[in-house]
């Protein structure tokens, strides 16, 4: 173990970085690589330039210390899963065959195997390959790609730091191997997996790193004394080593609470902490332990997760307050830059003035740099960029974008009826049966078909004058028709348009709205190989014209059997946005519930008798501390009630939500006082569907049994298994049959052949029944 340096000058640094590319890169050599169009090693050349151009970006702009190991071709979660060897069973002989094509298969899953369980990492809208482990899982060392990585920092002659998982986190993230009582807890193989942490942190001292970075974010979320105990005897356990790098152990996302005297006290060299938003609460609790004399202290305080400018001279203050309460402090984001697009200056079609207000990775990195020099050499030296910051943080502030009198005197207006339907749902549910006529075991899908190349085209066509937009309007009815055919030959029920409109079910709708502003480049990785960019709500919202009605119209006009309309729910809306940081989420959300509910009564007048309001996001922006979560979940289900109350009792509310934790919300499901919900439910085998009967969930749902985020094909016999699963939990009578989530991602072969298969699934079911 090397020798903690003396107190020096501020360092810059930040714990990880985009990793798709200036034009997503990765993305391309990663999708290219499985349909044999890239081959392995070209796919690890284009990981290697990316990974060395990042950590020269921010070599150049001043960071002291780059991360490693923060890279990724699908998930580094996945990534410590391999380091750790807990690989499940079922994929052990693709992984032996071929790491590379093993490592996807887990992630994907193939034909025959399906994948690892996905689901949303903390409260942001990134995914995480979930952990399978039980009481037979035997944890094997294997730091190639984290020494590969270091290596290759260093030889660039950087000051590199790897960035891992933390032991705790890993453990609390996992679940239960398939097979394994579901009430093992994967914490008690702790002292099982410390060893390979021990030996890994070992081979990247003999590599040359000086430091270490543990991510611990599981720590911020309420915690048990057993739980607190483990944290302590893992970094007391790591920390007694002797032949390791220094350790800065990493939380982020939220106060740490309990757990900061636990790692306060424990023997490692360093903490590095969140201290913006909810997690400023971080600073007094820090100063009531007594701070970290002697050790280094690395201190979030430009936001890692949005992109506004910081207030750098609130941030100085902060950090002049820290220096007081460690042996060295240093400058970072407060999580790594992965959540946040790549650079604003690509940006070509935002009004100047207004991308003054936005800061990007890049930008938040230059922050970074510029609080480590005005720390270390007084504020005098950065004087230019105080005066500048200090100009368009007031620019924003006064700018007529953020305020529309209008739309605040309306959401001043909403009484508590406005959010309530005019029958309750025993009566609706009557209603709609009667007028809507289904079969029992009803199907449909979530609302996206494939997003096809032609599709894509047909866009960029439109954006580059090659058609006009009644060309572009006569491809769009062209796909809508054969999406219709599709399903009515398949035998679906309740049909959907497909949304070949939309390139994004967030962006879309921003895009029409005021108060939206919509980004090129702002790509940012949701999981694996799909990128989002999230549109930036940066004023007061309304819906200036129908949004959906055109489409939605059309596709009734084709067809006797019932279309959904399809709408991204406020919470959704929010969640997936850049949200504005200067007024509470609560009144933003209620200006965008009143801007969909606008949408939805135009529907319902133009002939819709079924409108989906999806709300995916529901339990993903849950605050991490309960003491947090009734004021969210109060607005968030109010905001999806206001948006949706106002139509008749014939008409039928769906909502649809995947990729969480819904235990968690269950109640809030309840509350949104929807008629029907549809849910992810194939990868997690029906778990959903028994925590709904366990609430007593009284109205509709369909847990999904076509996992989309996988190519695989499910028989109709595993999804008719899966339909029995959820018969043993909710009622036939209401009971829907469909998949997973939207069909966007996926190829038409497939999608065909997998909803052939839901339907006949369905119908065999309906049999057995009668």
């Amino acid at each position: 173990m090397t020798a903690q340096p003396a107190a020096a000058a501020a360092r810059a640094t930040v714990y990880g970085y985009p990793r798709q590319g200036p034009d997503r890169e990765l993305k391309k050599a990663v999708e290219g690589y499985w349909k044999g169009r890239v081959t392995a090693d070209a796919l690890r050349e284009t990981a290697a330039e990316l990974r060395r151009s990042n950590w020269r970006q921010l070599a150049d702009a001043g960071v002291h210390e780059v991360p490693t190991g923060d890279f990724s071709y699908y998930d580094h979660v996945l990534d410590t899963s391999v380091m750790v060897g807990a690989i499940p069973g079922r994929h052990r002989a693709a992984v032996g065959a071929d790491a590379l094509d093993g490592y996807f298969a887990m992630a994907r899953g193939t034909q025959d195997v399906a994948p690892l369980e996905m689901t949303k990492w903390f409260d942001t809208n990134y995914h995480y390959l979930v952990p399978e482990l039980g009481p037979d899982t035997v944890f094997t060392a294997d730091s190639t790609r984290q020494v590969t990585e270091l290596k290759e920092a260093l030889a660039l002659g950087l000051a590199a730091r790897p960035v891992l998982v933390g032991p705790v986190t890993y453990l609390l993230l996992a679940k239960p191997a398939p097979g394994v009582a579901a009430d093992f807890e994967p914490l008690t193989l702790l002292d099982r997996l410390l060893p390979v942490y021990a030996e890994v942190l070992a081979d990247l001292r003999a590599a040359g790193a000086e430091w270490v970075q543990l991510d611990e974010p599981a720590l911020v979320q309420d915690r048990t004394p057993a739980e607190l105990n483990a944290a302590g005897r893992a970094y007391h356990d790591l920390g007694g080593l002797t032949d390791r790098p220094q350790l800065l152990v990493a939380s982020y996302f939220d106060r740490l609470g309990d757990a900061l005297p636990v790692l306060a006290k424990a023997p490692v060299e360093g903490l590095a902490l969140d201290f913006t938003d909810s997690a400023a609460a971080n600073l007094d609790a820090l100063a009531a332990v007594g701070g970290l004399p002697g050790k280094r202290l690395v201190a979030g305080v430009v936001n890692g997760r949005n992109i506004w400018i910081n207030d750098l001279e609130k941030s100085l203050s902060t950090l002049g307050t820290l220096l007081g309460l460690a042996g060295q402090v240093d400058v970072a984001a407060s999580c790594s830059l992965l959540h946040v697009p790549l650079d604003a200056a690509a940006e070509r079609d935002i009004d100047p003035q207004i991308l003054r207000w936005l800061a990007f990775a890049r930008q938040k990195t230059a922050e970074i740099v510029t609080l480590a020099r005005g720390l270390s050499e007084g504020t005098g030296a950065v004087s230019a960029e105080l005066a500048a910051n200090r100009a368009d943080l007031a620019s924003r502030a006064r700018s007529p974008i953020t305020r529309d009198p209008a739309v605040r005197a309306r959401a001043a207006a909403v009484t508590d009826a406005d959010g309530r339907r005019s029958q309750p749902y025993a009566e609706r549910t009557a209603a709609q049966r009667a007028h809507l006529g289904l079969p029992l075991l009803p199907t449909t899908t979530i609302g996206s078909f494939p997003q096809t190349t032609e599709l894509r085209t047909a866009r960029a066509d439109l954006r580059a004058g090659r058609i006009d937009t009644a060309g572009y309007e006569r491809r769009i009815e062209n796909e809508i028709r054969d999406v219709l055919a599709f399903q009515e030959k398949a035998g679906i029920d309740v049909l959907v348009h497909g949304e070949p409109e939309r390139n994004d079910m967030v962006q879309y709708f921003a895009e029409q709205l005021t108060g939206y502003l919509a980004t090129r480049h702002g790509w940012v990785q949701s999981y694996g190989t799909r990128y989002v960019r999230p549109p930036v709500l940066a004023g007061d919202i309304s819906r200036p014209h129908p949004m959906t009605v055109r489409w939605t119209a059309y596709a009734n006009s084709l067809t006797e059997r019932p279309v959904k309309g399809m709408l991204t729910g406020p919470v959704t809306m929010l969640a997936w946005s850049f949200v504005r940081d200067d007024q509470p989420l609560g009144d933003t959300a209620r200006q965008v519930a009143l801007a969909l509910r606008d949408e939805v009564d135009d529907l319902e007048a133009a002939g819709t008798s079924v409108i989906q309001v999806d709300e995916p996001a529901l339990r993903e922006t849950l605050p991490l501390r309960a003491a947090d979560r009734p004021a969210y979940l109060d607005w968030a289900t109010e905001a999806f009630r206001l948006t949706t109350a106002g139509v008749r009792p014939d008409t039928q509310i769906h909502t649809h939500m995947c990729y969480a934790e819904f235990g968690d919300i269950v109640q809030a499901i309840d509350d949104l006082d929807a008629d029907v919900i549809s849910l992810e439910a194939a990868r997690s085998h029906m778990q959903v569907a028994r925590e709904l009967a366990a609430h007593g969930y009284p109205r509709e749902a369909g847990p999904g049994v076509y996992d989309i985020h996988s190519p695989r094909v499910p028989s109709a016999e595993e999804a008719a298994a899966l339909l029995r699963k959820g018969l043993e939990a909710i009622p036939a009578e209401r009971l829907w049959v469909n998949p997973d989530c939207g069909l966007k991602t996926r190829a038409w072969p497939e999608t065909r052949a997998s909803l052939e298969n839901l339907v006949a699934a369905a119908r065999t079911v309906r049999a057995e029944l009668a």
